[in-house]
């Protein structure tokens, strides 16, 4: 059976980012029935409605991305309790040029890390507000991680057994719903 292709969306674009971490890490973890490609953010120009009438290549190569992807996960910090602005600007290109929603229908699944005790609580579910707006069908449950000194070790695996096992369900859920949105009948016209 073919692994289904997720594209990953980190919202962040700073090199040691332990968003960044725990996406490769996830990575790892679900090798055996997801095929992640990690989609580049921070070459995406502010989002201006002025340029969708020849859009930027970059928008071009993202919009194509999410749309040949099986199932989408987004693994985000929190900032100022909400959405990263890098990754709120992807989200604005791909649901635009008007007519245009690349989100519409994509299975996605949300988690995210901090040091804090909540981890990514609020900004998670802000975005589960505007990607159910635009039309993503998420995956339930929720995957607010507080990230530790050794949660993951320095080939990218993730070092707690209990914290592995609630990550693998969780990916195992967006595989679940990716396979069923994927082989459910096309709605008649």
């Amino acid at each position: 059976m073919a692994k289904l292709d997720v594209a990953v969306l980190i919202g962040s674009n700073r090199r040691d980012s332990i968003n960044r971490k725990l996406a490769h890490a996830l990575s790892k973890l679900a090798a055996e029935r997801l095929a992640f490609r990690f989609v580049a953010l921070d070459d995406l120009p502010l989002y201006n409605q002025d340029l969708e009438a020849e859009l930027p290549q970059s928008v071009v190569r993202f919009k194509s991305e999410i749309a040949a992807a099986d199932a989408l996960l987004f693994v985000t910090p929190e900032h100022n309790r909400s959405v990263p602005a890098l990754l709120k600007n992807a989200i604005d290109w791909g649901a635009r040029p008007y007519g245009q929603n690349s989100w519409n229908a994509k299975p996605a699944a949300i988690t995210g890390t901090s040091p804090g005790a909540l981890g990514t609580a609020a900004a998670q579910l802000h975005l589960r507000q505007v990607l159910g707006a635009l039309g993503v069908v998420l995956t339930g449950g929720e995957a607010d991680i507080s990230f530790k000194p050794g949660l993951v070790d320095a080939d990218g695996t993730i070092v707690d057994a209990s914290t592995r096992d609630f990550l693998k369900a969780f990916l195992d859920r967006l595989a679940a719903l990716a396979s069923r949105l994927s082989f459910a009948p096309a709605a008649a016209a």
